[in-house]
């Protein structure tokens, strides 16, 4: 049996709250039709809002929407002049085109010896392909280096929707090896999605 009430105002009979249904009761509102919050009122939520398959509109732009990180504590070497993987990495899917992707981390135990300055570099990869390269550091040794921990960040522009992929990349700049996470010492990438 369905019933249909029609009234320009629904009041509590008694106190000050009116209930709607019973536990597990669904109320839905039909295509185009709204619940229009007045200025200056507050909707009070202290269960979940569920908005898997909705539109959300009107908020301000800036707001981050997902956060990942990836961590890699497996000490990598080169010789090579050559960008080559530092294994560190982390993919995350944006929900608009027009959302830009936060990059920030350290590469940590960066090692490089064996020049007088000896130094490496750092290069940031999107699906393979890079989107930041050279920025490093160089210091004055001989036979020995310096243990340092190399910082970095990145606002991306990726247009997409599409799982991406970031890494970090290294080279030697001068001497003769670059170690990154050294003694397994762990560098970590994270990845920001941010509201356009």
């Amino acid at each position: 049996m369905s019933s249909e009430v029609k009234a320009n105002k629904i009041s509590p009979a008694t106190g000050t709250t009116t209930t709607l249904g019973d536990a597990s009761d669904v109320f839905q509102l039909p295509a185009s039709a709204e619940i229009d919050i007045a200025s200056g009122a507050t909707l009070d939520v202290n269960g979940t809002i569920d908005v898997t398959g909705a539109t959300v509109t009107g908020l301000s732009a800036g707001k981050v929407l997902q956060v990942v990180q990836g961590t890699h504590a497996v000490a990598v070497s080169t010789a090579s002049t050559t960008y080559v993987t530092t294994g560190v990495s982390a993919s995350i899917t944006p929900s608009s085109t027009s959302n830009k992707v936060l990059v920030f981390g350290h590469i940590n135990s960066f090692y490089a010896y064996g020049g007088s300055p000896a130094g490496a570099y750092i290069a940031l990869y999107r699906g393979g392909s890079v989107i930041v390269s050279n920025a490093g550091w160089t210091y004055s040794a001989s036979t020995t280096g310096l243990i340092a921990s190399l910082p970095f960040n990145y606002l991306d522009s990726p247009s997409s929707t599409s799982s991406l992929t970031y890494e970090v990349y290294f080279k030697l700049a001068n001497g003769s090896n670059v170690n990154a996470q050294d003694s397994g010492n762990p560098s970590y990438i994270t990845l920001m999605e941010i509201e356009a």
